[in-house]
């Protein structure tokens, strides 16, 4: 599967405005950030901020959830660098000060124009650390379409929150799986989790409210990686996750990414 797959049913009004929550802020970037404008499609630009600890270190690719702008990372991103990490963090269209309208296809297709953009920016800095992509909530599809496309450039593949199935998370919300119209049930996040062999850590709230953790023990027992962890942070929900238990968080990613 591919960034040609049809996300076009997923692209109805009636669905795109239950899933996507674009935010028009945009902060100028603290003194280790910079930030990045990726042209994705004819006057259509995503900003996105890199945030940089060492050009040694290893970077990960972000792609996060569904209300959050790449400005919300300021506050979180200096713990990825103090665990040794630089992070990367990409919006949607619509979203911070990027332009156009988001749609599921435009997020997948846009995830590919990005990822070339951060291979490139390491390549053109000297950055010599491992490559990582992450993905939280919503932002899952990214990163696990990437991981599903560039294994040779990706060293890991981490998920937050995600989902395994989209068919049941919109059943969830509401949407009937005839409406909705797709065949195959694990679309596209199961279906595509199956033939990633990357190294693989997922981690999700115990009792998260809106992605019910059978999503993420869904996505675990189905990936092909041989190595691979399910972090389950006890008491969590899906907006408290990071800060329920810190330690036990970015100490996984910390080891996740450092130990590679």
């Amino acid at each position: 599967m591919s960034y040609h797959d049809d996300y076009s049913a997923l692209d109805r009004p009636e669905l795109v405005r239950f899933v996507f929550y674009p935010r028009q802020w945009h902060s100028q970037p603290p003194p280790n950030a910079t930030d990045h404008v990726v042209s994705v499609d004819s006057g259509v630009s995503i900003t996105c901020r890199f945030y940089v600890e060492d050009r040694g270190a290893p970077s990960i690719l972000y792609f996060h959830g569904n209300g959050e702008v790449v400005s919300d990372y300021d506050y979180t991103a200096p713990i990825y660098n103090q665990l040794g990490v630089n992070l990367f963090v990409a919006d949607y269209r619509g979203y911070g000060a990027s332009g156009g309208r988001p749609t599921f296809s435009s997020m997948v297709a846009d995830s590919h124009r990005i990822f070339e953009y951060f291979i490139a920016v390491l390549l053109k800095g000297g950055y010599s650390g491992k490559t990582f992509v992450m993905g939280r909530s919503l932002g899952s599809v990214s990163a696990i379409e990437l991981a599903s496309r560039y294994e040779d450039k990706i060293n890991g593949l981490v998920i937050e929150s995600g989902f395994a199935s989209t068919v049941r998370l919109m059943t969830r919300l509401g949407f009937s799986r005839d409406f909705l119209g797709i065949k195959d049930f694990g679309f596209p996040n199961l279906s595509k989790i199956r033939t990633i062999t990357l190294p693989t850590l997922i981690i999700h709230a115990e009792c998260d409210s809106l992605i019910p953790l059978e999503e993420a023990k869904d996505l675990f027992e189905n990936a092909a990686a041989k190595e691979k962890r399910l972090l389950i942070i006890p008491g969590a929900d899906h907006n408290d996750i990071m800060m329920s238990d810190m330690q036990a968080y970015f100490g996984a990613i910390g080891e996740f990414t450092l130990a590679r």
